[in-house]
């Protein structure tokens, strides 16, 4: 018997063999690598840690004692509260809570700079979100001066729906105005600490806005005069407790945690390890169930035949 005799004998058994060897050791690899990686979704529920923005009273600058933003996280802030909506209408805080996430400014209509800077940044940044205000989520602007008029306020609500320029916001972002006691609660429960100064006739305030749940609690804090849009729309999701947003979002949300010191979405490395191992062994399970087809399919059984006569 010749030695290509002896190979066309032999040689479907030791294919067959070879390949359950192959994929016997796939198999064992993806087992291993699934028994590692952790249970990933275990901390997605954690509740968020309390920042605080502004140093204590006593060491902040004369005049600016009585200013800053003290975080509140998980407040409920009081629906009852009495103001007047831009028509001169009067609203309760009730009416604009329910259903989606609100996000609340504060700010007064004749302030000369600060104010128009944090309304043309919020602006800004919902121009660029896909979410739009009055559909996925509502905006609430309420001045601190008990002095300022509904006529007022929507003066300034025509300059901003203008600015934003899409269909239907006036019916999502309202502008308030209300007395002394209802501006006193509402501050205080988001903690939004400001001071009038008589001789100028303006107020010292900080520059934040509020994100709050539909139950009106308060669940982030974003600082400064420009607002990372991306940093808005995880907000949102999370706020509307996954009612808006789609899968992408919600892998983003595993991935970036919220910091309220820094007022922002930052990366968590463990969290993306964890995801990252996940896909690994997606793709090798998928490997090895393809191997596996294409050696006992039709082809594979053709090729087994042709190594007959090598």
């Amino acid at each position: 018997m010749s030695y290509k005799t002896m190979s066309y004998k032999t040689m479907p058994h030791k294919t067959m063999a070879h390949r359950t060897k192959i994929n016997s050791k796939w198999l064992w690899l993806f087992g291993a690598l699934l028994l590692s990686v952790p249970a990933w979704g275990q901390d997605m529920n954690q509740p968020v840690t309390q920042g605080v923005l502004s140093p204590p009273a006593n060491v902040r600058p004369p005049g600016l004692q009585n200013v800053g933003i003290e975080q509140r996280l998980n407040q409920q802030v009081p629906l009852d509260l009495a103001f007047r909506d831009e028509t001169g209408k009067a609203v309760r805080l009730a009416d604009y809570f329910g259903q989606k996430p609100v996000i609340l400014n504060l700010v007064y209509y004749k302030c000369p700079m600060l104010c128009s800077q944090v309304l043309i940044g919020l602006t800004g940044a919902l121009k660029v979100l896909k979410f739009d205000v009055g559909n996925q989520f509502n905006v609430l602007t309420v001045s601190f001066n008990p002095r300022e008029t509904p006529d007022l306020a929507l003066a300034t609500k025509a300059d901003y729906l203008k600015r934003y320029g899409r269909a239907g916001a006036a019916e999502g972002w309202h502008f308030l105005t209300g007395p002394e006691q209802s501006i006193t609660a509402l501050t205080q429960a988001v903690g939004f600490e400001y001071q009038y100064d008589p001789k100028t006739d303006q107020y010292a305030h900080a520059t934040a806005i509020v994100l709050l749940t539909p139950d009106g609690r308060v669940a982030q804090y974003y600082y400064g005069v420009e607002f990372a849009p991306k940093d808005l729309r995880l907000g949102l999701i999370q706020a509307s407790s996954g009612k808006i947003g789609n899968l992408v979002d919600e892998v983003l949300l595993y991935c970036y945690h919220y910091d309220p010191a820094a007022g922002r979405y930052g990366a968590v490395i463990a969290r993306i390890l964890k995801l990252s191992g996940i896909v690994t062994i997606l793709v090798l399970g998928g490997m090895v169930l393809i191997l596996s087809r294409i050696g006992s399919g039709p082809r594979g059984k053709e090729r087994n035949r042709a190594h007959r006569y090598v």
